[in-house]
This record gives structure tokens, sequence and C-alpha cells, in this order.
């Protein structure tokens, strides 16, 4: 039984190859190529090649057309994860920056579908970030990021959203019912940074600068221990300084 397994190994492995091969072909023909050339091209025997383009056509990583093949929609698919890695890849090295440059953990969130969505986070273990011990989610009254981005719904969407996530205090320093909230967003300016202090987690100072990205509404955040919060008005100057130059790769962020 055992060399059964093993002998199949090495056939499904060149079954793939061949696969491979084939798709290579296809994609090198923009306007595509009959069976029989691409059978021609690669080397590989015409019954296996109308076989293996059968199951590729199949999967949708081929288009038959008139007896021609082209590239199907799952190698759109695949490398739209590869651009998708590109789009994660270009935050996180924009958000490393800042992080650096200014010295505090920095945050990219969005609100998306009804939702408060934190993309991404870049700390150090010499300057965490805020430790989510309550879901950012359920608590967006209590936290910069969550109240930037309220306050940059209008009034239906934002009562909408707190009639799925009512307020309650979070710590004692916490917004206390949702009046008083609506009160504090109707007053916040649009493009205005979002200030609060031990809302969410005691002992941290946070601040949520607004950004709108087409019709999303995003914050990027930084946050600090509350000792150092003489620092905070001045990393946030920093921070929006730079954000201009952040724009492409935060709008690019948006469908991560």
């Amino acid at each position: 039984m055992a060399g059964a397994t093993n002998a199949a190994v090495p056939t499904l492995i060149g079954s793939v190859q061949r696969a491979l091969r084939l798709l290579e072909a296809a994609g090198s023909h923009r306007d595509g190529a009959p069976a029989k050339q691409l059978a021609r091209e690669t080397g590989i025997p015409l019954p296996t090649a109308y076989h293996l383009l059968r199951t590729l056509t199949h999967e949708e990583y081929l288009r038959r057309d008139k007896g021609v093949f082209t590239l199907g929609a799952a190698v759109d698919r695949l490398a739209g994860s590869g651009d998708l890695q590109n789009r994660r890849s270009t935050l996180a090295d924009s958000l490393t920056h800042w992080r650096d440059a200014i010295g505090v953990p920095v945050y990219f969130a969005v609100y998306r579908e009804g939702e408060i969505e934190l993309v991404a986070v870049s700390d150090t273990p010499s300057s965490p970030a805020v430790h989510e011990w309550a879901d950012f989610r359920e608590t967006g009254h209590a936290h910069a990021i969550g109240q930037c981005l309220l306050s940059q719904l209008d009034e239906a969407a934002r009562r909408d959203h707190l009639d799925r996530h009512p307020v309650q205090p979070v710590t004692p320093y916490s917004v206390r019912d949702r009046a008083a909230l609506l009160q504090r967003l109707a007053s916040v300016d649009r493009m205005q940074p979002v200030v609060e202090r031990q809302e969410y987690a005691l002992g941290t100072v946070c601040a949520a600068i607004p950004i709108t990205v087409g019709d999303i509404a995003a914050t990027m955040a930084i946050s600090l221990p509350l000792h150092q919060e003489a620092k905070l008005r001045p990393a946030v100057e920093q921070l929006r300084e730079g954000i201009g130059g952040l724009l492409g790769s935060l709008a690019f962020s948006i469908s991560i």
C-alpha cells in the first residue's frame, strides 16, 4: 500500500507540472491558442493536453471559446491575491515609517459595512499598541479611533451604529450615555483630530486624525502612556503633515 502511494506522488507532481506549462503557454498568447498548438509548444502529448485543458477549464483557470484557450477568472483571482499582498505590504511600510519617525504606535482603521475595522497597527516592544481588551467594534464610543470614524458619518448612520452597539462606560473616564456622545460628536470639526484620555484604557491617551477616501470614513491614530501626554499634540501634528503622501497607500487599503 505504501509503495502504491509513493508511486502516485511523482505522477501527481508530473500532472501539476504539465498543467502549469499549459497555463504558461496559454498566457503567452494574448488572443489565446488552440489545444494542438499548446500541446506542440509544451511538448505534451495531445491526448494528455486535452485532458489537462478540460480540467483547467472546468476549474476556471482557462477559458475556452471557439476552440481557443485563454487565461480564466481563477488566474485573475490569483493575481488579485498578489496585488492584495502588495497593498498590505505598502500600508505596513507606511505605518512602520511613521512609527519610527514619531516614536509612537500608529493605527489605521476604516468604517466599512457598518462596522469599525482596525486594518493595521505598527508598534514596538518599547512602545506597544493599546491592548484590545474590549472589542474595538463594540466600544467605538470609548476610543479615539471609533469616535473619529463616527464623527465622519451622517446622523442616520451614526444613530444606526449606536443602536447596534449601545454606549456603555468602559472606564471611569468614558462617555456616560448616548446623548452625551452624540453631543460630543456633533461638536467635532470634521477635519480636526479627536483626542481621548483614558476612556478606553486606563493610563493611555490617544488621538485619531480623520481621513476621507472617496466616500469611506478612515482614520490614522496614535497612542501614548498618560505620563507622556505632552508629546501627543506634537506627534499628531507631525503625522497630519505627512498624511498627504500616504493617501495613495491608504486608498488602496480600503479594499483590504
